[in-house]
């Protein structure tokens, strides 16, 4: 079959999204990163706390612009073939802080988003992992075309779950993590390198590229 001239190793950011030292999902992050490294990747760690940005405002934008932690993070996003964002959840949803990093990255032409791979991840000392948080981060990242992975990962209990070199304390969670992380490069490996399978992601059948319901998200 016939490949694209990807020259390389895949190319992922792995981010940690929370701002706080000591964070769980950076934690997550780093053993994720060092995952996809093992896997070949080549590997961009980040931490939100290296793209400050103010909260949105559409009179600020239209008299300053993007300001420059959100241009830092797009010009992170067009290296990588695809992220893996480790998410911590507030009252059940997206933390401020990443919701605004989405919002302002979102309006530099063109938005980086679009046809991106995304790997899901969450830490948090609760018992279902942080994973509701990770259902509403879904809805804007696939808004703006972002092809998120169906199966994400969350961590319950955090607090007790890793050991003091990095790994997960409970054996079957950290295969599960290997693996979900592997089954992820595979579906990235295969878009980024073979012609037959681009822009192949629609929101309904039928959906052609130019159609109405998919430049929305690629405009």
């Amino acid at each position: 079959m016939a490949t694209d001239a990807h020259p390389g190793p895949l190319r992922v950011l792995v981010l940690g999204a929370s701002a706080r030292s000591g964070s769980t999902n950076a934690r997550l992050a780093s053993l994720v990163s060092g995952m996809m490294a093992d896997a070949g990747a080549e590997v961009d760690l980040a931490s939100m706390r290296e793209f400050d940005m103010p909260l949105y405002d559409g009179d600020r934008e239209t008299e300053h612009g993007i300001p420059d932690g959100a241009l830092a993070l797009r010009d992170r996003l067009e290296w990588c073939d695809a992220f893996a964002l480790s998410s911590p959840e507030y009252n059940a949803s997206v933390p401020g802080v990443v919701k605004n990093a989405i919002d302002w990255v979102s309006r530099v032409r063109p938005q980086p988003f679009k046809t991106k791979h995304a790997l899901l991840l969450s830490a948090s000392p609760s018992l279902v992992g942080g994973n509701r948080g990770l259902w509403a981060l879904r809805v804007p990242l696939e808004h703006l075309g972002t092809r998120v992975y169906p199966d994400m990962f969350s961590l319950p209990a955090a607090h007790q779950g890793f050991t003091e070199d990095g790994q997960l304390t409970d054996a079957g969670l950290h295969q599960r993590l290997r693996e979900t992380v592997r089954a992820f490069l595979s579906l990235v490996e295969a878009d980024a390198r073979y012609v037959c399978l681009q822009r192949r992601w629609y929101e309904f059948l039928g959906d052609r590229t130019e159609s109405s319901v998919t430049q929305r998200a690629e405009d």
